[in-house]
Parts: structure tokens; sequence; C-alpha cells
């Protein structure tokens, strides 16, 4: 126990204290948070905090449930589930796109077919937790084109969904009854969840009805931790459970009491998300396939903000709002390292999983700060190399 603490106290005090001078020269907190955990992990030199993240995991699922859902709190949810066609088109713009492009890249690299899915998923999926961090810290959950990014991580959500329902049995060699069984309970699970999203809200609000803020933030916190478990048992993310649980209790008049509890729950956990996601990172293992990892940054850069500005132009947005787009939802991070374990230990090649870890690890770093900015690329797109290529595919 002493031991736990110790590394669960030190953990919140050196990222607290590097996210604090990062803001002083106007860094996002969330790569500050990740390189706190590379510094004090097990895989570099000097003193090391947490041996391996399973010793924080428990805590660091908490983070990433508490993240999404305060994430879903923000939104209308007449909104977002019967936002239909303009949504569903933005995520399904943005999912085609990278989801070609990791398949392009797995094959490129000289990779199996296996591979090649497996990188496929891990280019193809933002990273829910960065991505609602970021809307919170830049103060964007009401600018025109933030229900354009959360429909792009539902929609990616659903997707991995599904998508860790085919991989698994793939992966192992399973047959296709399998495939389909799979498939089948994580697709009925979500059917039912958003039809209880959609129309269960009178029932949540006369669970969580209560004067008592104390009563309050314990029901809303067990409902979310337990919709989440619930989920991850039948092989659906946490994370898009905890987002609709959120869409339901936003459509209650009990949301501002509850986002104004929730909210110092969501950033220390939170903190310790990204802190344990910086320990599970492996620098070592990215010395060999240092190339191909800057191909795949590259690569996703630029079709994420090609895929932004297109969104963008369809619903008549400007520039500013494309680049705010792509650049928000450019991060990967703990879906792709599922991803990149299941591949571990499905003994796929290795480099896979150094290429994954590599991946994720410069684009946690690189996408907030390049989101923190984009307006300024907008102003001033020579100073960017994205919208360059962008230009010379005639997208704009």
């Amino acid at each position: 126990m002493e031991a736990s603490l110790i590394a669960l106290g030190g953990a919140l005090l050196v990222a607290g204290i590097l996210a604090r001078l990062g803001r002083r020269v106007r860094l996002p907190t969330i790569p500050l948070f990740v390189l706190a955990g590379i510094a004090l992990g097990p895989h570099t030199p000097g003193i090391s905090l947490v041996d391996s993240p399973a010793d924080l995991g428990l805590l660091a699922t908490f983070g990433l449930v508490m993240l999404l859902f305060h994430l879903g709190l923000e939104f209308s949810r007449t909104e977002v589930l019967t936002g239909g066609r303009r949504l569903a088109t933005a995520g399904a713009v943005f999912l085609g796109a990278n989801v070609v492009a990791g398949l392009a890249l797995g094959f490129g690299f000289g990779w199996g077919d296996r591979e090649a899915l497996v990188v496929a998923g891990a280019v193809a999926i933002s990273s829910s937790a960065i991505v609602s961090k970021l809307i919170g810290e830049l103060r964007r959950a009401a600018s025109l084109e933030t229900p354009l990014i959360l429909g792009i991580v539902v929609v990616e959500d659903v997707f991995l969904a599904l998508y860790l329902a085919v991989i698994q049995p793939v992966l192992s060699d399973a047959g296709g009854s399998e495939i389909l069984v799979s498939i089948g309970s994580a697709f009925s699970f979500l059917i039912l969840f958003v039809l209880v999203a959609r129309f269960g809200s009178r029932f949540v609000r006369r669970l969580l009805d209560v004067d008592s803020d104390e009563l309050l933030i314990v029901s809303v916190v067990g409902l979310v931790v337990l919709a989440a478990g619930v989920a991850e048992e039948v092989g659906v993310s946490e994370a898009i459970a905890a987002l609709l649980v959120g869409l339901v209790v936003a459509g209650t008049r009990l949301a501002p009491r509850v986002e104004r509890l929730v909210l110092p729950i969501r950033d220390v956990f939170g903190a310790i998300f990204f802190f344990v996601f910086g320990v599970s990172i492996r620098p070592d293992l990215m010395v060999d396939v240092w190339a191909y990892i800057l191909v795949g940054v590259a690569v996703s850069l630029a079709v994420n903000v090609a895929a932004g500005l297109v969104v963008a132009r369809r619903d008549e947005m400007d520039r500013s709002a494309g680049l705010r787009v792509g650049l928000t939802v450019l991060a990967r991070g703990e879906f792709s390292l599922i991803l990149a374990a299941l591949a571990t230990a499905a003994g796929l090649d290795a480099r896979v999983t150094a290429f994954i870890a590599g991946y994720v690890l410069v684009l946690s770093l690189l996408a907030p700060v390049l989101a923190t900015h984009a307006d300024r690329f907008a102003r001033h797109p020579e100073s960017h190399p994205a919208p360059d290529v962008i230009r010379t595919g005639g997208i704009a």
C-alpha cells in the first residue's frame, strides 16, 4: 500500500509541476502528463515510481471513463443522437480515410495481412481521452465545429467496438461462427445502449434526483462506472458507454449540478490516465522503426487535415474550423496501444508493436500542440506543411 500511495502521489505531483511550467509557455497539459509518465516509468533511466501500467490501471481506466462522461455532459443529447447524416458523414470521412491510410502503411512497410489490419485500426482511431481533454482545455465546447468532432469520436468508437469484435478472433485464428457471435454481441449492446440514451432520460433523472450534492455525485459515478464495466464485459469500449451516459444526463435538469461536481474528479483522474499512458510507452523499442514512425505521422497529419477541411467545407465552415477539427482528432492513444498489445499476444511481427508505440507517442505529444495553434496555421498557411500537401492534392 505504501508503494502504491508513493507512486500515486509522486505521479500527480510531478505531472502537476510539469504542466504548471508548460502553461507558462502556453503548452497544453496533455503531452506534459504523458512525458511525466515516460520519465518516471520503468523504461527510462532515473527514478521509477511505477513499474507497470497495471499498478495504476484501474485508476487510469476510471480517468478515461470520467473524461468521456464529462464530454457527453457538455453536448445536447438531441443534437448528437438525432444529428443524423451530418455527424455520421463527418465520422465516416475521417474513419474511411484513416483506415485506407493505415492499410496502405501496413502493406507498404512489407508486413503481412494480419499486421496490416492491426496497423489500420491503430491509425484509424483517435484518442477519445485526448480529444475530450483538449476540447475542455481549449474552451471549445461551444465552438461551431465541436459537434462534428464529437460525431467523429462517436463513429470511431462504434467502429472500434465492432473492429475489436472482429480482430481478436482473427488474430487467434478463430472460426467464422465465433467472429459472428462476437460482432453480434457488440452490435446488440450498442443498439440497446443508444435506445436507453434516447429514451431513458426520465428514468435516469428519477434515479439521480436528490438534494444532497454528496449523494448525487456518488450515484452519478456509480452509474457511469457500472455502465462502462458492463460495456467492457461484452467487448464494447467503456469510453463510448461513458459518453452515452453523459449524453443521457445532459438531457436532464441535473446536468449543471453534475458537471460542476464531476469536473474536479475528471481533472485528477484524467491526469492519472495520461501519466499511466506515458508509463506504457517504451522508447527503446522505437529505434529500429523510426523511419516508419515518421512516415506514419506525416501520413496521418496530411489525411486528418485534409479530412477536416473537407467536412468543414461541406458544412460551410471556414479554414480555421477545418484545421481545428483535423488537428483536434489527430492524436492517437489508448485504443491504438490496446491493438499493439493484441498484436504482441498474437505473435505478430515485433516491428508492429514498436511502430504503434512510437506513432502514438509522437502524435500524443504533437497533436495537442498543433490543435492549440490551429487558428494561427489557418492565418499563415505557409508556416505549416500540411496545407501545402493538401493543396497539391487539389482539395484546398
